[in-house]
């Protein structure tokens, strides 16, 4: 069972940290709908953790709709299956997160999915799923996020990129490219809906501990960290209105330096680091379980 939605408080000057219109400190979460793709499990379900600790009324959705249940009742919150590719089943789950807990406040897109695989190897249809559930989809949660959102003047948006979105890995590049996309994709949002109230946020993690990255070695430049340290840099990240987030702080400086660099100095540089091979160097066998669920051939 879902508890009910706690009534809103009003949100004083105080509580948003306004000087002059300007928000300077941490917004209260109490109360406030969040709703969260590819939450499951992860970094998703970490964030969901996090947002409830914070007084959120939560709403997770994942493709298996049954986890999806599973993990809201462990958590207290509401659980949902949604397609991120199908634009009706989007709508559909954010129909039914403002239908049982109210005016949605935050949307975070962080369903994805990550293949390992040479880029002259690749199959269509690992191509074709990466775009759709990457990019897309975290295109169809922004649009029916923010049409609600605006006709209110209020809400955020949160994009679940990675360090991948300004920094090229061997092994990745159908992802890297997804994630390119999304950082690309949450610039120009923010930058159409300037004057809407709606705000953004871009998460960009290194690797984190999670199915996804099963049986990939580290790199010094994304050393791997906790799928709770990424939901904490969400739920700072909406507290804060920040624009972008990395996680951990360390790779912003990386990523500075990194595109300073002249493209051929870059591809240089990363294939001295080892960057070109280190994902393709995983162990395939612990990453069989996480490459059956998501079916890209």
């Amino acid at each position: 069972m879902v508890p009910s939605r706690p009534a809103r408080s009003p949100r004083t000057s105080a509580q948003l940290g306004m000087k002059g219109g300007t928000v300077t400190a941490d917004r209260n979460l109490t109360g406030r709908v969040v709703a969260i793709t590819g939450a499951a499990r992860g970094i998703g379900a970490a964030t969901a953790r996090a947002f409830a600790a914070a007084g959120a009324s939560v709403a997770i959705g994942d493709l298996d709709a049954d986890l999806a249940v599973r993990t809201a009742a462990e958590i207290g919150c509401l659980g949902s299956g949604v397609d991120v590719t199908d634009h009706d089943s989007v709508e559909k789950f954010l129909d039914e997160v403002e239908q049982r807990l109210g005016p949605l406040d935050v949307m975070v897109n962080n369903a994805g999915i990550m293949p390992v695989t040479q880029m002259l190897d690749e199959s269509p249809e690992s191509v074709r799923r990466q775009l759709a559930v990457n990019v897309a989809g975290g295109g169809f949660g922004t649009q029916h996020a923010a049409s609600r959102m605006v006709a209110r003047r209020s809400g955020h948006i949160v994009n679940v990129a990675s360090a991948a979105g300004r920094i090229a890995f061997g092994g990745v590049a159908t992802y890297t490219a997804t994630k390119f996309a999304v950082v690309g994709f949450t610039e120009a949002a923010a930058l159409e809906l300037r004057d809407s109230g709606v705000r953004f946020t871009c998460v960009l993690p290194g690797v984190v501990n999670t199915e996804l990255t099963s049986g990939l070695r580290d790199h010094w430049l994304l050393r791997s960290c906790e799928p709770e340290e990424v939901a904490a840099g969400v739920v700072a990240g909406v507290r804060r209105h920040r624009r972008t987030v990395y996680v951990p702080a360390r790779l912003r400086p990386v990523s500075w330096a990194y595109g300073l660099l002249p493209g051929a100095a870059r591809t240089q540089v990363m294939a001295a680091l080892g960057a070109g091979h280190r994902m393709l160097d995983g162990d395939d066998t612990a990453r069989r379980d996480y490459n059956r669920r998501i079916d890209t051939r």
